[in-house]
């Protein structure tokens, strides 16, 4: 398959992460061999990234697979590649149970996807690789590193991804100034664990370091995302205060508010280390907006330890959080554990977190009304567009409505006139 003419459709599930890895082959794809069309039924080829993590995730990518296999029946499909952490974790069962798909591949198989559906080698330093951004252009992800050194007793990633392998700091500027020429202005900086980054190099390196460099770019807003709290080194919070392009935000899964619980989950700190960083964080950057993730219905979660939860999510007032129910993970060292909690029980804890959090966000942002913001604007209407502050990241947390004409991908001065849980609306000044 080498004819320029021929139509390629990728589907990306999953996390960020994932998304980089579907944007660095549909950028070789691309620029070679195939024209992309983001309807599947045009496509002679279809590629999709699959996501493993929690049943959730699985259970879609394993739908979607599903219904671009009929397409093989009535369309013009001629080829179905699955790649990604599902078929990395069960290739030989998904091959069974799903004998249309042409290839399995795991996460990071870039070269042998190209020479499967092109018969061309490539090598991923060569000068003519690059990413096809699925974001918006006006953003990016920016991947530093693979893998996972933590042993979460209830996280599969380590499985499906390896051990940690962080990135060069030469690498990812390389890389990061490819982004701001393509005119990137917001560059979102992840890995399972950001705060562990470079401790594998050598000579080892920090995210401190990382961030010292990356502050050097011509570029408005820099991310941090998946900090681990117990990595939370007082360096990398002088570093993002010290920082010019740093966003007053950060992304830090602390899982759990109940001691007991989160000893067994692995997570190193207990309720008095998370509140000591964040009171340094608030410390050293007073205006910071802080996300979270938790989990509930953990194996044998108590009543108690569940109260504990959530006063220690009443007590801490997290800017933006996310909740999931607990989902036993074959592999990890929690399916040890009796899965004990009744789904209708996870359920109700979820959606007592969830109404606990709206009131705080409500709360929260009721106290922007009035001020003016700089917002970076993602969508464009005829009388209203949407955008977002520093003190969000795309696609999971609060946005802006901004009334009047804008333009998307700029930057807007807008005064906020009014505020509900999760949305502000002002006009553009």
């Amino acid at each position: 398959m080498s004819d320029s003419n021929k139509k390629l459709n990728m589907i990306s599930l999953g996390c960020a992460k994932a998304l980089v890895d579907s944007e660095i082959l549909l950028g070789r794809l691309r620029n070679s061999y195939f024209d992309i069309t983001e309807e599947p039924e045009e496509a002679d080829t279809i590629v999709v990234n699959t996501c493993g993590f929690l049943d959730m995730a699985r259970e879609e990518s394993i739908e979607t697979i599903l219904q671009a296999a009929e397409l093989k029946k009535s369309g013009n499909l001629k080829q179905l590649v699955v790649m990604g952490c599902l078929s990395e974790r069960y290739p030989e069962e998904l091959a069974a149970e799903i004998p249309e798909v042409d290839r399995f591949f795991g996460s990071n198989d870039h070269k042998q996807i190209v020479f499967f559906l092109t018969g061309k080698d490539y090598a991923k330093d060569d000068p003519l690789f690059y990413r096809s951004l699925m974001t918006p252009s006006h953003y990016a992800y920016l991947k530093i590193a693979e893998g996972c050194d933590n042993g979460c007793s209830f996280c599969s990633i380590p499985i499906m991804r390896g051990l940690q392998k962080s990135r060069g700091i030469d690498s990812i500027m390389w890389e990061a100034e490819k982004l701001v020429d393509q005119g990137v202005k917001e560059m979102l900086v992840i890995a399972q664990d950001s705060t562990s980054y470079g401790w594998d190099l050598k000579p080892k390196k920090y995210l401190s370091d990382l961030i010292k460099e990356l502050n050097k770019l011509d570029i408005d807003w820099i991310r941090l995302h998946y900090a681990h709290p117990a990595h939370l080194s007082q360096r990398i919070i002088d570093a993002m205060a010290e920082s010019e392009r740093v966003c007053r935000y950060l992304d830090m899964p602390i899982q759990h508010g109940a001691d007991n619980i989160l000893k067994s989950m692995r997570r190193g700190l207990g309720q008095d280390g998370i509140r000591d960083r964040i009171n340094r964080l608030r410390v050293a950057i007073p205006d910071i907006r802080i996300r979270t993730t938790l989990i509930v219905g953990y194996p044998s979660e108590t009543e108690d330890e569940f109260k504990q939860h959530y006063d220690f999510i009443e007590e801490i007032q997290f800017d933006r959080l996310g909740v999931f129910t607990y989902s036993e993970e074959e592999g990890t060292l929690a399916e040890a554990l009796d899965d004990n909690v009744p789904a209708e029980v996870k359920n109700e804890r979820k959606a007592q977190i969830m109404d606990l959090q709206a009131g705080i966000s409500a709360e929260k942002n009721d106290a922007m009304v009035g001020q003016t913001f700089k917002v970076l604007v993602d969508k464009i209407g005829e009388t209203v567009s949407v955008g977002r502050t520093e003190f969000d990241s795309p696609e999971i947390d609060n946005i802006v409505h901004v009334k009047g004409v804008v333009d998307k991908g700029e930057f807007v001065n807008v005064q906020i006139e009014s505020a509900n849980e999760f949305e502000l609306i002002g006009s553009s000044v």
